[in-house]
């Protein structure tokens, strides 16, 4: 199968990774905020569309659980807690992939750490990646765009919220793309 270019709402399923309360207050506060509000869109979006999400902790008990703000929209959702950097270390994290679901969407901290050892695994599996790099973030600037750059020349499509909302949408029509454009704004 040739890889699509575009995030499509049959193939995605989409993975926050390790938004958690003490890991969010090490991360800048604005940035923080914004890949916050990113997560819940796509996982707003998620719910609407019916795309499977996975939420993953790392390490809970030192770390937190996911916080407050990401809660709601994940409420049927139960994080897979975890030690290991990568998430397909995690046999209950494997075992939430889905196998018909061939492009996986990926959003969360750190990028240089969890998100990119993720990524490069799920490569390795044959998944298409897609990171959300207004949805991801390491405490450092340079760490994140470092990151982004190896995940590019790994073969992740990198892309951004809204591109993930309107290509799952496909068209400016029905119930879900008004209420979808309402998160946006």
């Amino acid at each position: 199968m040739i890889a699509q270019l575009k995030a499509d709402v049959t193939l995605s399923q989409f993975v926050i990774i390790d938004v958690q309360s003490k890991l969010a207050t090490a991360m800048p506060a604005d940035a923080m905020q914004t890949v916050i509000r990113n997560c819940g869109i796509l996982a707003q979006v998620s719910g609407m569309l019916g795309v499977p999400v996975i939420a993953t902790e790392q390490y809970p008990k030192g770390l937190g659980n996911t916080v407050p703000e990401l809660s709601a929209w994940l409420a049927a959702v139960h994080p897979v807690e975890k030690t290991s950097f990568s998430c397909l270390a995690e046999p209950k994290f494997s075992r939430q992939l889905t196998r018909d679901h061939t492009q996986i969407i990926l959003a969360g901290m750190e990028a240089h750490i969890c998100v990119l050892q993720t990524a490069l695994d799920l490569i390795a599996c044959g998944k298409q990646v897609f990171v959300v790099e207004d949805a991801v973030i390491s405490r450092s600037p340079a760490n994140k765009a470092n990151a982004l750059a190896r995940l590019r020349d790994a073969g992740c499509i990198i892309t951004n919220t809204e591109s993930v909302v309107f290509e799952w949408l496909g068209a400016a029509e029905g119930e879900v793309f008004k209420a979808a454009s309402k998160l946006i704004r």
